[in-house]
């Protein structure tokens, strides 16, 4: 969840390390720190808040030093504050650390530490371990690396931390375990980030850190060995993230960018994936594995938050027609129970980062059980598709909002593209019929073009609802999850109560909530559900219902009776998700600006959740 950046080398740190937390603070915004070595002082500067606080707050200070580290922190343990806010330091000062996880033993630890005379400062795990390392390496009298692999080895949960020592101003140490760390590669220069955002303005050269590894670096020397104290062989891999990715180009905030972005990144997903003249998927990453998915009992997902919608598009997808059954779980939920699994189910780990804690350990779970386990990830070189045992990336590029938008649409295309895939292998569709659909797949990109230019009647929309407290969506079908997708974005930007439903389930219960102050968004495309939402659009206008209504263009029948709508491109109901929620997302967007809210950063909310 938070946001880590060391540099040490020949250039000032200072520099390099604020504007890696500036590009590093989608992954937490509440408060923001960085130590700096010269001339064996070490000066540290932190402060609650964003990092812009911190940039005012150093100013005018020291800030000299060719060694640093930087801190944008999501708060677990301890709130916001100043004292919480990291770097932290041990005992004696000397010490100082970063760290993004949650050390699960350290209140034990805590309590041992206070009987040997340690003194905290803060409400932090992170302190806690710095203590930790101190303690060792002044009782075992070794160096600093040996008492960092030493103090590991002792504690218990997530971590990717970066140690410097003020009596040591020429060496940094890193290590992770369930928590992303690049290295990038310079030349007399290193520099360490949870991704590779800060560093590609300086080198293409990067090193992924794998779990239970430990860096050391100098100027001129990078060793990097297992906890067990094996020696590893770097593996040195050249980025292909562009830095105009990283920029807002014009736009007044990534979110908006991003959901802009969708016709390019979901044509990026789609290349050289298939050949609709043909009628052909090709997924090169799963293609070693075609024998086994003939032959497979059921597909199960597992995902969090928006890429859980992903995958509940993905199951109406895949047994539509491949005719294979699939459950779509929650990460967070199937890994603490006792599922059955066996040798003969795939399952399929949808990730946008690629380092959502739950959903890495489903995976280990489930290869525990034999399960043959596949990924669906948007960056290179993160855990999750170093866990699985094949998988496809989406290609979507950098996702900087907090609020998935593109990272959604590009799972989802290649969710469909694993549906018409395993129907190709398995025979369950005809050519004629995939030429259809793949034809119709490969225009996608034009008619989300399409769906964007809807943004000015939106915008106006959104006006008119930007002091709701409540607001429905519905769907049925493939447009259900879309519906979900579409209430999750409007709560976690804009701070509105927002609820998904099928439209069937409105009788259910959530009928009773609807009034004249009551936005429903309904999705009422033509597909085979049309005449059935029809009617669960009379019952919400019944009630006075506010009734904002997705349709296809050309649509004559809802517009008798929405108090709103919206138009869509006519498509395959295959590909409904793909186009209705642009209109969700705009929404949504435009609804959080007029409220005031920050979209790109939104409170509690932090982009790639790394911890429990």
């Amino acid at each position: 969840m938070c946001g880590i950046v060391g540099y040490i080398g020949f250039r000032e740190a200072w520099p390099i390390v604020i504007k890696g937390l500036k590009r590093l603070e989608y992954r937490g915004y509440d408060s923001a720190g960085i130590a700096l070595i010269d001339n064996n002082d070490l000066n540290i500067y932190k402060k609650a808040g964003k990092v812009k606080e911190l940039e005012d707050f150093a100013e005018g200070q020291n800030l000299t030093g060719t060694i640093g580290m930087g801190h944008t922190r999501w708060a677990t343990h301890g709130a916001p504050s100043d004292r919480n806010s990291h770097p932290h330091t041990s005992n004696n000062g000397r010490l100082s650390i970063i760290h993004n996880g949650i050390i699960e033993n350290y209140a034990i630890l805590k309590d041992e530490l206070e009987q040997r005379g340690h003194t905290f400062n803060s409400d932090t795990d992170t302190e806690v371990l710095i203590h930790l390392i101190e303690e060792i390496y002044k009782n075992e009298k070794t160096d600093l690396l040996e008492a960092v692999r030493l103090a590991l080895k002792e504690v218990s949960g997530a971590y990717a931390i970066v140690v410097m020592d003020q009596d040591n101003p020429d060496e940094l140490i890193a290590a992770r375990k369930g928590s992303p760390m690049v290295i990038g590669v310079g030349q007399g220069e290193y520099f360490i980030a949870s991704d590779a955002t800060p560093i590609i303005e300086y080198t293409k050269n990067v090193i992924y850190l794998n779990d239970n590894e430990i860096a050391f670096l100098k100027r001129d020397e990078l060793l990097i060995k297992r906890l067990d104290n094996v020696v590893q062989t770097p593996y040195v891999q050249e980025l292909e993230l562009k830095l105009e990715m990283l920029e807002k180009g014009g736009y007044d905030h990534f979110m908006l960018k991003e959901i802009y972005e969708q016709p390019r990144s979901i044509r990026d997903c789609l290349r050289g994936r298939i050949y609709p003249e043909e009628g052909k998927v090709q997924l090169s990453g799963i293609k070693e594995f075609v024998d086994k998915l003939k032959n497979i009992d059921r597909i199960i997902i597992v995902a969090c938050g928006t890429s859980w919608h992903a995958g509940l598009v993905g199951e109406y997808l895949i047994e539509e027609y491949s005719r294979i059954p699939v459950e779509v779980e929650y990460a967070s939920e199937f890994r603490y129970r006792n599922p059955i699994i066996t040798e003969k189910d795939v399952v399929i780990a949808i990730s946008q980062s690629g380092e959502t804690a739950d959903t890495m350990a489903a995976i280990e779970m489930a290869k525990e059980k034999g399960a043959t386990i596949f990924g669906i990830c948007n960056v290179v070189g993160a855990s999750i598709p170093r866990l699985t045992h094949a998988g496809v990336y989406t290609h979507a590029g950098p996702e900087i909002g907090v609020a998935s938008t593109k990272a959604f649409t590009a799972q989802v295309t290649v969710l469909t593209l694993i549906a018409f895939y395993l129907a190709q292998q398995k025979g369950t569709i005809t050519n004629s019929k995939l030429i259809e659909l793949l034809t119709e797949l490969d225009n996608i990109p034009d008619k989300v073009q399409i769906a964007l230019q809807s943004n000015d009647l939106i915008k106006s929309i959104g006006e008119k609802f930007k002091d709701s407290r409540n607001c429905l969506f519905l769907g049925r079908g493939s447009g259900f999850p879309v519906a979900l997708e579409g209430a999750l974005k409007l709560k976690e930007i804009s701070y509105i109560h927002a609820e998904g439903y099928p439209a069937a389930e409105m009788k259910h219960g959530p009928i009773a909530l609807i009034d004249e102050e009551m936005p429903v968004v309904v999705i009422a495309t033509k597909n085979s559900s049309y005449e059935k939402v029809i009617s669960n659009i009379q019952e919400v206008k019944a009630r006075k219902g506010i009734v904002i209504a997705i349709v296809t263009e050309g649509d004559t029948e809802v517009k008798k009776m929405a108090d709103y709508c919206i138009e869509i491109p006519d498509a395959a109901e295959a590909f409904l998700p793909l186009l209705a929620t642009i209109p969700l997302q705009l929404l949504s967007y435009h609804i959080a600006v007029l409220r005031g809210c920050n979209v790109d950063q939104p409170r509690n909310l932090a982009k790639s959740v790394t911890v429990e």
